[in-house]
C-alpha cells in the first residue's frame, strides 16, 4: 500500500471503475497549485473515484476535504478509496453542484475536476464561498474550459495563471520502448486577492 508523502499516487493504486480519474502526474500537478496547509477545508468537485480527496486529506491532516459527485458510481469508488487508504478527513457529499455546494463550509481551497454544463454556476458559488487569500485550481481538456475558467477569475480580479500540461507514459512494444500521449490537461489557477 501506499506509504510515501509525496503527491501523485501510482493510479493503480486506486480502485477505478467507469468514473474518470485524475491522473497522477496531473494530480500532483494540481494539488502542488492548491498549495495545501496541514489544516485546509478543500471542496473536490466532480470527485469522480476520489483520488484528488484521498491525496488532499493525506497532507492537509488536520483539515477536510468535502469530496463531492453527482454520480452512484463515483460515490461507491470515492467510499471504497476512502477505506482502502484508511483516510478519516474527508466528507462524500452526494449531489450534484453547485446546489451539493450551498450548505458547506467555507473552503481554503476548491478543486474543480469536473463541471458538466454548470460550470458558472459553480463558480459563481465558488467564488462567493472561497475564504480570503484562497485558491481555486481547476482542470480542463478543452480550450473552451481553460479560456472560461481564465476569464471568469481574471475579470473578477483574481491573480490567474493557466498551464498546459503534455504527459507521455513509456510502454513496452515488444523488445522496444514507446513514448503514448496522453490528452494534454489545462490546469488553471486562481487566487483569491486579499481585499
Amino acid at each position: 500500500m501506499w506509504q510515501y508523502m509525496t503527491p501523485g499516487i501510482p493510479d493503480e493504486y486506486f480502485i477505478r471503475g467507469n468514473v474518470p480519474m485524475t491522473k497522477e502526474e496531473i494530480r500532483a500537478l494540481s494539488i502542488s497549485k492548491l498549495r495545501l496547509k496541514e489544516d485546509s477545508i478543500i471542496w473536490d468537485i466532480g470527485a469522480g473515484t476520489g483520488s484528488v480527496s484521498i491525496e488532499a486529506a493525506l497532507i492537509s491532516k488536520k483539515g477536510v476535504v468535502y469530496s463531492i459527485e453527482k454520480e452512484e458510481e463515483g460515490i461507491a469508488l470515492v467510499k471504497e478509496n476512502i477505506k482502502r487508504f484508511n483516510v478519516e478527513n474527508i466528507v462524500v457529499v452526494a449531489g450534484e453542484a453547485p446546489d451539493a455546494l450551498l450548505d458547506l463550509p467555507s473552503p481554503d481551497r476548491i478543486f474543480v475536476g469536473g463541471t458538466g454544463d454548470k460550470m458558472y454556476q459553480i463558480f459563481d458559488i465558488a467564488a462567493a464561498k472561497l475564504k480570503e487569500d484562497g485558491i481555486i485550481t481547476v482542470n480542463g481538456i478543452t480550450l473552451d474550459t481553460a479560456y472560461s475558467a481564465h476569464n471568469y477569475f481574471k475579470q473578477r480580479g483574481y491573480s490567474v495563471q493557466t498551464i498546459c500540461v503534455n504527459v507521455s507514459v513509456s510502454k513496452e512494444a515488444g523488445d522496444k520502448t514507446i513514448m503514448t500521449a496522453r490528452n494534454p490537461v489545462y490546469i488553471i489557477t486562481a487566487k483569491k486577492r486579499e481585499g
